[in-house]
């Protein structure tokens, strides 16, 4: 809730900022006040289609986290407190240590078949290369 009154009070503080640039404009100009209205609306409503766009994509990349995390949990010999899960634009980045190369391979493979993930970046380490 308050996201959506901030939203309004930028629009309508931009609206404003358009309307005094507006009437203050001292060039000869064809374009009316009105169209300059326009204009500035239009530039407001695209600036917040960008941002809920963005707070979309960010959401998204949340939720995969939570599901990846949640797939890693539920797979048997893989200890989900060692692996670190982050995603950026539905690439996943697996973290931490697993303690042995088929557990590496698992839980790429755990993390790719969650719906929705573009690619998974590997930063595991087996332990035995940790300690070597």
């Amino acid at each position: 809730m308050e996201t959506t009154n901030r939203k309004t009070w930028l629009a309508a503080l931009a609206l404003g900022i358009a309307l005094t640039g507006a009437g203050c404009d001292q060039r000869n100009s064809s374009e009316t006040v009105g169209q300059k209205v326009d204009r500035a609306t239009d530039n407001v409503a695209a600036t917040g289609s960008n941002a809920a766009s963005k707070t979309a994509e960010v959401m998204d990349d949340t939720a995969l986290t939570a599901k990846v995390k949640a797939a890693v949990l539920a797979e048997p010999g893989l200890r989900s407190l060692q692996i670190g899960v982050e995603t950026h634009d539905s690439i996943v980045t697996l973290s931490g240590s697993v303690d042995s190369t088929p557990l590496k391979e698992r839980a790429r493979q755990v993390a790719q078949g969650v719906a929705g993930v573009r690619d998974v970046v590997d930063n595991l380490v087996t332990k035995s290369t940790q300690s070597g």
